[in-house]
């Protein structure tokens, strides 16, 4: 926490603007406990099923969990009953599932789009030429808000070649602003490369390996 408040003051902003989500695949409850007491209170999951029994365990209403992983539409009553935030949203038909199962709960639902800028095949989100589908798509929403974008940019060693995604979603979303203001949130960076996302405007950074050591 310490490293990312350090980040943001480095690239002259508020460390206050920046959600650290704590990613916790493959993390037990024991240690997310743990983590807890330490001071994190936004935890990350990829994965329905796995997610619900953490969440159930730890029931404290204080915490949030974000879905962050890629999600199919029979799962999205669970992901609206249990998730404040989602956001991994990568097509308008997920768009409307979440919408629909959130007016049946009467719960306000966060949700970002997913975007696709590397246009990798084995990676889910809106192509850069989908996207405004997805904002229109929006517009007549009741239950869910459209908040802002993520990415996951093509994985290289250096942290410094996912740079031009980061910034290229930052203008994205710039752009988009003046016709959907509720568009606040980048979801962007991971463990080895938060420092980079958090000086191209970052808001939400997904941090796993560097809380919780390697995993399976």
């Amino acid at each position: 926490m310490e490293r990312l408040r350090s980040a943001a003051r480095k690239a002259g902003r508020d460390p206050s603007e920046i959600t650290l989500v704590a990613v916790t695949k493959s993390v037990d409850v024991k240690e997310i406990r743990e983590a807890i007491s330490g001071g994190l209170r936004v935890f990350g999951e990829n994965y329905i099923q796995e997610a619900l029994e953490k969440v159930k365990k730890i029931r404290d209403k204080t915490k949030k969990w974000h879905f962050i992983g890629h999600l199919q539409t029979n799962k999205a009553r669970d992901a609206v009953r249990y998730f404040s935030c989602i956001h991994s949203i990568d097509s308008v038909k997920l768009l409307h599932q979440i919408e629909k199962e959130a007016s049946k709960l009467q719960k306000q639902m966060d949700v970002l789009l997913e975007v696709n800028l590397g246009g990798e095949e084995t990676k889910y989100g809106f192509a850069f030429n989908q996207l405004q589908d997805g904002l229109e798509a929006s517009k007549g929403l009741t239950w869910s808000g459209v908040r802002g974008f993520m990415i996951i940019p093509p994985f290289r060693e250096d942290p410094e070649a996912a740079r031009p995604y980061f910034r290229q979603l930052r203008e994205l979303l710039q752009q988009k602003q003046p016709d959907f203001p509720t568009l606040q949130e980048l979801s962007m960076g991971m463990s080895h490369d938060y420092v980079v996302a958090v000086q191209e405007g970052a808001t939400m950074v997904r941090i796993g390996t560097a809380l919780f050591g390697e995993r399976g």
